[in-house]
């Protein structure tokens, strides 16, 4: 997360299909993109965080027929439950959250195709291929086990022959590995980026942005053609600058009383970043970037490869195979920063990750409710009995080893390194037993009680990025010395 000498920060989700209830994939994600967005505002930088949702395609065309809905209604539907995540995930509260319908996206999809296709970057032609519907991607033979995608088995491979319009991807294999060998560090993890260079170097071919109206009528008009939509992920790759104001440089409401270029700002000047699953890596890495070329606009800073969710017995966790977790039910039971505290600490921060309720409850009693609960109980009883008032904590900086581990995103490392400052309190008043010795000598045990509540403010300090509400609740306890009135995690047995 080596920033340049901007202090402007842009970091984006994915855009999920709003095809079924969340689930907690994508929430793993998006906690994850929140917390880089707290670590930089800690740095002092200006933030731009960026989620929405993404409403156009085959997929959600076919799921409101599905369920008897008009495809407008269907994705209003869902997109408020998404929008909902903002406050049951404990998200920060200037996150802008954008929808693939609005009319400033879709004017802003059109200008994208306009300046692609002036570039010469986009032609027409009849073709025939094999198509996902559920990852929206066209497969070829060796990308198929059995005839059927592997991350989709549950989804017939369609047969697609009708005349479309192109992106000329084939253009640029070797811009893309130019780009590649000049940033070292666009693709985090390295075995991911190490993916994406191999397919590149592969060759690349030109894959097609349309589909016919009168077949799928459910997307943005390609401009100057009526008879054609836009291909779902040509559209919804464009929100990461349309949510930024582009082409027109205001911001995301539109606001004319804001007219300060959020764009140049924010992507061109300052250091844009892209969190995303497994199954977006093409997209996001090859077909985005060599998109941006196309049209004029600078590529991404870095793009975060996070791993798959898997369920019981292993099975990648999906909406479209009814075999996800809803955070809303996890919330209702667990609390907000006890699902933060499992997405960030206990799910590998790139490879795939089994979750299931048994793991998060033995992480839940043992991390938050024996762990920085108890601690934070302990610590603050002592303050409370044997100190007068509350102890004077000052706002000393973090130290640079802190902020150094968001560095890979890695935030398995960052929870460790948090935790075992946890441990190491719990440690001290083990081997130092403040409680008996400020019977014998009231100086030394006050001493010790100011020692362990200066240190436990740093703690929380550290947790503001990744609880924000536990942080908030253990600075507050230490500001008016008290302990707290209940448990900050009730241990489920």
């Amino acid at each position: 997360m080596s920033d340049s000498n901007s202090k402007n920060f842009y970091i984006t989700t994915t855009l999920p299909y709003v095809n079924a209830d969340p689930h907690v994939g994508f929430a793993t994600e998006l906690v994850r993109a929140d917390a880089i967005a707290r670590l930089k505002q800690l740095q002092g930088y200006n933030v731009f965080f960026n989620t929405g949702t993404d409403e156009h395609g085959q997929k959600l065309f076919d799921a409101a027929e599905k369920n008897g809905m008009p495809v407008q209604e269907y994705v209003d539907k869902y997109a408020e439950q998404f929008r909902g995540l903002k406050e049951l995930l404990g998200i920060s509260d200037d996150v802008h959250f954008i929808r693939t319908t609005d009319p400033k996206h879709e004017a802003a999809a059109q200008e994208f195709w306009k300046r692609c296709d002036a570039n010469g970057y986009i032609y027409k032609k009849n073709y025939q291929a094999k198509y996902c519907v559920g990852c929206e991607l066209e497969k070829t033979d060796s990308e198929l086990i059995d005839g059927r995608c592997p991350v989709h088995p549950d989804k017939e491979i369609q047969l697609i022959e009708e005349e479309n319009y192109f992106f000329k991807f084939s253009a640029f294999s070797d811009k893309l590995l130019a780009l590649y060998e000049k940033n070292p560090t666009l693709v985090i993890p390295d075995f991911r980026f190490n993916e994406i260079k191999a397919f590149v170097s592969r060759g690349l071919q030109d894959f097609s942005i349309s589909r016919q109206k009168s077949k799928m009528s459910w997307g943005v008009a390609v401009p100057g053609d009526e008879e054609h939509v836009m291909y779902v992920w040509f559209d919804a790759l464009v929100s990461y600058i349309s949510t930024l104001g582009w082409p027109e440089g205001q911001d995301v409401v539109g606001s004319a009383a804001d007219a300060s270029n959020k764009f140049t700002q924010f992507w061109q000047n300052g250091t844009p970043v892209q969190y995303c699953g497994k199954d977006n890596l093409r997209q996001q890495s090859a077909m985005w970037q060599a998109m941006l070329m196309a049209a004029d606009l600078p590529n991404t800073h870095t793009i975060v490869i996070d791993g798959f969710l898997t369920a019981e017995g292993g099975v990648k966790m999906s909406k479209s195979l009814g075999n996800a977790t809803n955070p809303y039910d996890v919330v209702s039971e667990y609390g907000t920063d006890a699902l933060r505290y499992f997405c960030l600490a206990e799910l590998s921060s790139f490879e795939d990750s089994p979750f299931t309720m048994e793991r998060f409850k033995d992480a839940y009693n043992a991390k938050l409710a024996n762990g920085i609960g108890n601690l934070t109980s302990r610590i603050m009883k002592m303050a409370e009995t044997h100190l007068v008032a509350p102890v004077a904590v000052p706002e000393q900086s973090l130290t640079e080893e802190y902020f150094k581990l968001y560095d890979s995103y890695d935030f398995v490392k960052v929870s460790q390194y948090v935790w075992s400052r946890i441990q190491e309190l719990d440690v001290f008043i083990q081997e130092n037993k403040p409680f008996s010795i400020i019977k014998e000598d009231k100086e030394a045990g006050e001493a010790l009680i100011k020692d362990l509540v200066a240190r436990l403010y740093t703690v929380a300090r550290m947790l503001q990025p990744l609880l924000p509400n536990t942080s908030n609740i253990i600075k507050e306890l230490i500001k008016a010395n008290k302990m707290p009135e209940a448990p900050l995690f009730v241990r489920k047995d």
